[in-house]
């Protein structure tokens, strides 16, 4: 079986982690805090981050080469879409979150609600905290203007676009960094990934000594 080292609050190991549910692709989960840099766990992946997909045979690091090898040896539940303009689409919205959202919204609130809270007991910085929920907001007017023209992200299917923006967002959230108000279509989209079987298991998750806003696991939010 693989083992799936993952950090709870690391979004590049929920998008893995939802798409192996959503291909049915059975995984262990090894909890990993990369900030300790355990000895074992820089053996799997010398940069030391997560998410790492190993097995007997084979280790894979970077969510992008993970998602990419899975999307090509297992058929079932294929995420890409069909041909090759619409899997260009899907290219083009993962790596704006998995790139873009990920560098203005997640990173400054993981330094700022998490690691200083947790690892480093410092003082949460208000500045940055708000200009990463700006920046959210700008987001989510995109994410609107797309969700008017399409059932999902990249069109009328649900795929890894949907997957990583999910992962993306669900951290963000779950950090207080989210305002929904006003975001009728992105509120209805996220709602319809919340009831996804697949995607429950991430939010009914808890990191210790950090809990989430009370909307974040629920279907009505």
């Amino acid at each position: 079986m693989w083992q799936l080292h993952h950090f709870t609050l690391c979004p590049f190991s929920r998008k893995i982690r939802f798409q192996c549910a959503e291909k049915q692709v059975a995984v262990e989960l090894v909890r990993e805090h990369p900030w300790e840099r355990r000895d074992a766990f820089l053996l799997l992946n010398p940069a030391g981050q997560t998410p790492v997909l190993a097995n007997a045979t084979l280790t894979l690091s970077d969510s992008a080469a993970i998602s990419e090898y899975l999307e090509e040896t297992v058929e079932k539940t294929p995420l890409l879409g069909s041909g090759a303009a619409e899997r260009a689409e899907v290219r083009r919205l993962t790596a704006w979150f998995d790139q873009k959202f990920y560098a203005e919204v997640v990173v400054p609130l993981l330094a700022e609600r998490m690691f200083k809270r947790v690892v480093t007991r410092g003082s949460p910085d208000a500045a940055t905290i708000r200009a990463a929920q700006r920046a959210a907001e700008q987001h989510f007017d995109y994410l609107d203007y797309l969700l008017e023209h399409r059932r999902w992200l990249s069109g009328p299917a649900f795929g890894m676009a949907d997957v990583a923006a999910a992962a993306q967002i669900s951290v963000a959230d779950y950090l207080g960094g989210i305002d929904w108000d006003g975001h009728e279509e992105a509120r209805t989209w996220y709602s319809a990934l919340k009831s996804r079987p697949t995607f429950r298991p991430l939010l009914a998750e808890r990191m210790e000594g950090l809990a989430p806003p009370q909307h974040y696991d629920k279907l009505d939010f």
